[in-house]
């Protein structure tokens, strides 16, 4: 799980309950496949939501 623009992968850290007892933990990156046309070409990636809004982004610009 990582994005391939950005490598962004898991996070670790702890859980803290009220008594601050400690229990490990992980946050996963929000992933997601998609096809995208990077110089005119079709690729297959594996974005984070934070690139994938990016890219929309920059492809909304490039059209208008």
């Amino acid at each position: 799980m990582k994005c391939d623009l950005c490598g962004k992968t898991p996070q670790f850290g702890h859980n803290v309950s009220h008594s601050k007892h400690r229990t490990n933990r992980h946050w996963l990156p929000n992933i997601h496949p998609v096809t995208l046309t990077i110089n005119g070409e079709r690729k297959r990636l594996n974005l984070c939501t934070r690139c994938l809004r990016t890219q929309y982004k920059i492809a909304k610009k490039a059209a208008s």
